[in-house]
């Protein structure tokens, strides 16, 4: 590597949590930055996500779909960047997104990069709206959940990036009525007054089963779960036959107070489709995809809300901020 930058500061794990995440348990430490192969980039992160997944990483667990995070090393995850030594192929000054986030600087292979063009979209929405996030909910609705015209729509944790885009998304897909969920009575209306959805339910107020019969008191054909627990229990016994279920993440399940599993008769008795994803089995969806967000961002028939925190310094708290509901939209942490 040529240039002046042989390290770089970086998140690491210092303490495995016992419950959940606090500040204290991470860190920032030098991390040496190894020597670029002709066919690698050195890249400046400009902007890291943070996301919920995480926090499945910092668990010993294997029900998860990446690796564990060990004690003592750098946590990574999506980021975006601007190559400082690039290839042939990705030359200097080039935006790349890749997984090499919570640190300043990355060495990666070039094939490991995605080249960003930004189309006059802020460079931020590349890791939000338009990037793995907006891609999960576009996937989730398309794929798992086969969005059909005229459809009624559940979306849980619905002022978080991936809900947020979901709602909308489901509108410009067909959806004729569009619920979503989020805590407290400011984001349940955020989800109205910001996102469009028709009903904002604050499931801190009353139970989310009560507040979505009164939603949809005809019933859903399709929820979108992020959250996993009383909100599925609520999914299921709104669904009308032949509802479908599309599985994004289950992040409330495995507490003291998960509901039982036998309302899983649900599914039998009204032939219940419900279906699992992992957003990177879907790559061939990725340019109809981008094409047809950056459409609508252009149009202005979406909105593409961010939490942005300064500084890598401030990542640890961006991301136990995210964890208890402290952002709107894409939680994100501007590095540099």
């Amino acid at each position: 590597m040529s240039g002046v930058v042989t390290a770089t500061r970086a998140v690491f794990l210092a303490e495995r949590p016992s419950g959940e995440p606090e500040a204290r348990h991470f860190d920032v430490r030098e991390l040496p930055l190894p020597e670029r192969a002709a066919d690698q980039l050195l890249v400046r992160n400009i902007f890291m996500s943070v996301d919920p997944s995480t926090r499945g990483r910092l668990g010993t667990s294997n029900m998860q779909y990446t690796t564990n995070i060990e004690v003592g090393s750098p946590l990574d995850g999506s980021a975006l960047g601007v190559v400082i030594e690039g290839t042939d192929e990705v030359p200097a000054g080039s935006y790349v997104r890749h997984r090499l986030g919570w640190r300043e600087h990355a060495v990666l292979d070039t094939a490991a990069a995605t080249v960003i063009a930004p189309r006059g979209i802020e460079l931020h929405h590349w890791l939000g709206i338009l990037g793995q996030t907006g891609f999960t909910a576009y996937c989730g609705l398309q794929r798992a959940g086969e969005i059909r015209t005229g459809d009624t729509v559940f979306v849980s944790a619905a002022a978080g990036a991936v809900g947020s885009a979901a709602g909308q998304f489901a509108r410009l897909l067909g959806a004729t009525r569009v619920i979503g969920s989020a805590g407290g009575p400011d984001k349940a209306a955020l989800l109205r007054d910001r996102f469009g959805f028709d009903v904002g339910i604050d499931y801190r107020a009353r139970p989310v089963g009560a507040a979505l019969r009164d939603a949809a008191p005809d019933g859903i054909d399709l929820y979108f779960d992020n959250v996993g627990g009383d909100h599925l229990v609520a999914a299921l016994s709104a669904l009308r036959q032949q509802g479908r279920v599309a599985l994004c993440g289950m992040i409330s399940n495995g507490g003291p107070d998960s509901p039982p599993l036998d309302r899983l008769i649900e599914v039998i008795l009204k032939r219940i489709t419900i279906k699992g994803f992992i957003v990177r089995d879907h790559e061939d969806l990725r340019s109809e995809f981008e094409d047809r967000v950056a459409g609508w961002l252009a149009a202005g028939d979406i909105v593409a809300e961010s939490t942005i925190h300064d500084g890598l310094d401030n990542a640890a708290d961006a991301f136990v901020s995210m964890l208890g509901g402290g952002n709107i939209g894409k939680m994100l942490v501007r590095v540099s």
